[in-house]
């Protein structure tokens, strides 16, 4: 089969990590008999160099021509890049919330698992990481506070800023039913997080979610006010399945999710639309400190492909393939620098990229 992927190779670290995975996509295609057709296209700093603007309305085209996109990290550093001189609305993380509008890309799912090869990384007490935990954050991503109508203005001499936090049911209804299919597909359980307890748009919120979650009485539905959950996060992760909540929350819960499995450098995440094209890319930043280093870590961006071989491409059994090659390539021993530990070996960027493609 041949399947048309975007490749947004992104800032700071970003090319680096998009090069490892396509490097086992490559693998992918040897052992599988696919061929992957890449496209390049351009957002953030990358193409503010180039255009003047974070976004062009010809990536989203062709992105649009794509049956999914690949994504490294985007933006650089706040304090000593010209980037962030430019007003926020031309600064690289505008690219970011235009081409998730631009693609409708509503629903971001962020998985964090705990490898048991990672244990002694995970920052939580013995007991509480002993259990283990799976758990997948679906955060919805082109509504709430992020895109509300906002404004700074001078009242009666004094500076005010408005951000304005808004959901419709249709939008709540949408990613719930997303999140549900995906716990059919797992544990069966939903965790809804919100704050109805303050907030209008969380008590519509919970009211919209029950009613979604008539049609799946296989699952069970729960609820939890944002700051408990929190909580809850290193108090008992593993009671986690799913975890549904709104953008600002999801946001928040899956950087902390991100945390307790050890290395943020871990973690993929895919953002999906209402058909099967999705944008993959890792949950980390562009670390511009160590870009041109050999020393990120590109597993999460590996991990991040294998999602977009099970989600926009439906080859489930390449996804597994390539999760197996790299929990083994953690069992054999090899680390990044973000997840060393004693009586390991250290490797790079690209020796880590190449360990993986060769296990498949």
């Amino acid at each position: 089969m041949n399947y048309k992927i975007g490749v947004i190779s992104g800032d700071g670290i970003g090319p680096e990590i998009v090069r490892e995975a396509r490097k086992v996509l490559d693998a992918v295609c040897k052992k599988y008999e696919h061929e992957f057709t890449y496209t390049d296209l351009l957002l953030g700093g990358a193409s503010i160099d180039v255009h003047g603007v974070p976004l062009t309305d010809e990536t989203i085209e062709n992105a649009k021509k794509c049956d999914a996109v690949l994504m490294g990290s985007i933006g650089g550093d706040a304090k000593t890049s010209p980037w962030y001189k430019l007003e926020p609305s031309k600064r690289p993380e505008a690219g970011l919330l235009g081409i998730r509008k631009a693609l409708n890309l509503f629903a971001n799912l962020r998985p964090a698992y705990l490898y048991d090869e990672l244990r002694a990384a995970c920052p939580l007490r013995d007991d509480i990481s002993a259990e283990g935990f799976d758990m997948l954050i679906m955060r919805e991503l082109t509504g709430g506070l992020y895109f509300g109508a906002r404004k700074t203005e001078e009242i009666d001499g004094v500076r005010t800023a408005t951000d304005t936090l808004s959901y419709n049911e249709n939008e709540i209804r949408r990613i719930a039913k997303r999140a549900f299919d995906i716990a059919m597909k797992r544990r069966k359980k939903v965790c809804s997080v919100d704050k109805a307890n303050v907030l209008d748009s969380s008590r519509l919120w919970r009211q919209v979610v029950e009613e979604v979650a008539k049609d799946y009485p296989e699952v069970t539905l729960s609820h939890m006010y944002v700051d408990n959950c929190a909580m809850q996060l290193v108090m008992n992760p593993a009671q986690f399945d799913v975890i549904l909540t709104e953008n600002m929350f999801g946001d928040i819960l899956s950087d902390e999710a991100s945390m307790v499995t050890g290395s943020i450098g871990m973690l993929s995440s895919a953002s999906l639309n209402e058909t099967k094209f999705g944008l993959y890319e890792p949950s980390h930043g562009s670390a511009p400190d160590i870009a041109g280093q050999d020393k990120a870590n590109p597993i999460a961006t590996i991990l991040s492909a294998a999602m977009m071989l099970r989600y926009s491409l439906d080859l489930d059994k390449e996804a597994d393939a390539v999760e197996a090659a790299v929990r083994q390539v953690l069992k054999d021993g090899y680390r990044t620098g973000d997840i060393m530990s004693d009586g390991c070996t250290k490797v790079g960027t690209k020796e880590m990229g190449t360990l993986i493609a060769e296990r498949l």
